[in-house]
């Protein structure tokens, strides 16, 4: 009986062995694979290089865009070529190239459409990844109370991680235009609190439509002050949604006594008016004091008449829902 416990123990004790040695050679082969992954992109990135060296006539970049990486440097960052040819591949959104490529948050081409130009966007590829940023306020330096046109195709500065910009409502309607699209709306006050809300089947209609806005179920912290509120009454005049795009030149909203972007100095989903008005006037220091409650506001998180410090609209496909991070607010 001992002899045959001893054998017993010996094969187990064997099989514990080899098991533990595939459980190591399998954690090995996928560190190496990942550091096969990791030289594929330098790969790809130095043969970009070279190539664009060689044929700078041909690539139309626009100078001194800001491109954060991990190792924090600073140089112009298009779209990277595929590394089967030479014809430039622009991603139809900021999460089709983090799936490719996994770069660092920065400025990038991308072309949502075979129908549209490339045009260039602000890339978050933190908090998940895959973010396009279609809306940032984060120093008051750029003026949101701007006419139908501009609001079409976009204005700000888009050269450093600090600067305010509208992507401009075409190229909004040409990323959002399916509805399989997420929103996370980040906020923060001037005494340095973060929320968020996030919405899900976002839509932006054409300029035939006046891009009207359709967005279905709320989550988040910040409330859901696109939909107006808790109150019926809110949400009847206030909420965002089927709403129109208004500009000071342009008046699609619900509000029979005046133009509330007028009033409230800045485009727009206005309804009689709003409950969010992250377009509006940007007012230091949080509390304010107007005829109209024209500030950067989120209603339901800091009321009508607080006026935030950092606002950003950001978007992805919905198949990118799984892998939110925990970040509640903007990045200065």
């Amino acid at each position: 009986m001992s002899q045959l416990v001893f054998i017993l123990v010996f094969h187990a004790l064997t099989f514990l062995q080899i098991t533990a040695e595939e459980e190591c050679q399998a954690s090995e082969v996928l560190k190496l694979k990942e550091e096969i992954r990791k030289l594929n992109n330098k790969l790809l990135i130095g043969e970009w290089k070279v190539m664009h060296l060689r044929n700078h006539r041909r690539f139309k970049l626009l100078p001194n865009l800001e491109h954060k990486t991990p190792e924090n440097n600073t140089e112009p960052s298009p779209t990277l070529p595929s590394t089967g040819g030479s014809l430039i591949v622009h991603d139809k959104d900021c999460s089709e190239l983090y799936d490719r490529l996994k770069p660092g948050s920065g400025f990038y081409r991308i072309k949502p459409k075979l129908s549209v130009e490339p045009f260039l966007v602000y890339c978050d590829m933190e908090d998940g990844g895959g973010w396009t940023v279609i809306q940032k306020r984060i120093n008051g330096k750029i003026d949101f109370d701007r006419k139908w046109e501009e609001y079409k195709n976009g204005f700000g500065n888009f050269q450093s991680s600090r600067d305010e910009f509208w992507l401009g409502n075409d190229h909004i309607h040409a990323l959002l235009n399916d509805g399989e699209n997420v929103m996370k709306i980040e906020l923060m006050d001037w005494k340095g609190n973060r929320s968020y809300a996030m919405y899900d089947n976002l839509r932006v209609k054409d300029e035939k439509d006046k891009y009207r806005l359709h967005y279905g179920m709320y989550s988040g912290q910040a409330g859901d002050a696109l939909s107006g509120g808790a109150n019926m009454v809110e949400q009847w005049s206030a909420s965002h949604n089927g709403m129109q795009f208004s500009t000071r030149d342009q008046d699609h909203d619900r509000y029979l006594q005046g133009n509330c972007a007028v009033e409230n100095r800045g485009g727009w989903w206005y309804n009689r008016c709003h409950a969010a008005n992250l377009n509006g006037k940007f007012y230091r220091g949080g509390e304010y004091k107007a005829k109209h409650d024209n500030g950067v506001v989120w209603g339901t998180w800091r009321g009508l008449w607080y006026s935030l410090r950092h606002t950003a609209m950001k978007v992805r496909p919905s198949s990118y829902m799984d892998n939110l991070g925990s970040g509640v607010g903007p990045t200065e």
